[in-house]
């Protein structure tokens, strides 16, 4: 029996990569052509935080309420839990964020962040989320078919989610701590994910580690500028 010290992180993977990247290529051909909706609905919210109307921030917290029930069941529950336990767990958590979205939709005290950087950061969090990360399966060397799409794939759904988070503040002391427990939750999804690619040996685990560390440095140059 080998000892403990010689196990690497990949040797307690319960899949291989070939198996996790090919559950995207089962889910989009299921699911096609939600892809198209679902980009177009980003494309959306992208335009509307350029525009920094404080509706947005409504909109877009329903629609990423939406996205993220739908990958908490569809993905999450259906097929990643199939090849790994733990996805139950991340099921739950996405659904649990999906209803606190759900809730921050409908807080009159949501408003737009003060704090240029911070829309700034979250407006190209979600440019990225919605455009940008899709391509990253063909910048890998996989076919385009096991693209992970927002609203379809927890990752990019997950940058969307903290893209929002970011670019939204609160009068109220409730909606407050209800952003900051959204925004940790949004934080730990990209923190998972980018742990398990890493122990999958993929590079595009560190998209998740920018995206997290780009999103905490523009919160904390916000409350020190504030």
């Amino acid at each position: 029996m080998s000892e403990w010290w010689t196990y690497r992180p990949e040797d307690f993977l319960m899949f291989a990569p070939r198996t996790y990247w090919r559950l995207f290529e089962l889910h989009n051909l299921a699911w096609w052509p939600a892809q198209v909706l679902a980009v177009l609905s980003g494309l959306a919210i992208v335009v509307g935080l350029w525009r920094g109307h404080p509706a947005v921030l409504r909109l877009a917290s329903v629609v990423l309420a939406v996205f993220g029930a739908f990958v908490a069941w569809a993905f999450l529950w259906q097929r990643y839990a199939v090849i790994n336990w733990a996805a139950a767990g991340l099921a739950w958590a996405f659904g649990v964020q999906a209803i606190g979205l759900l809730v921050l939709a409908g807080r009159s005290s949501l408003v737009m962040a003060a704090a240029r950087v911070r829309r700034h950061v979250g407006l190209g969090l979600m440019f990225w989320a919605v455009l940008v990360h899709p391509l990253l399966a063909l910048a890998m060397g996989r076919p385009w078919v096991q693209a992970e799409v927002l609203g379809l794939a927890p990752d990019p759904t997950a940058i969307a989610m903290l893209s929002v988070l970011l670019c939204a503040d609160a009068v109220a002391r409730a909606t407050r701590v209800l952003l900051a427990v959204l925004r940790a939750g949004a934080l730990a999804g990209c923190a998972v994910s980018a742990a398990t690619l890493a122990t999958m040996g993929s590079a595009q685990g560190w998209v998740m580690v920018g995206a997290a560390v780009v999103a905490a440095a523009a919160l904390a140059f916000g409350r020190a500028r504030a």
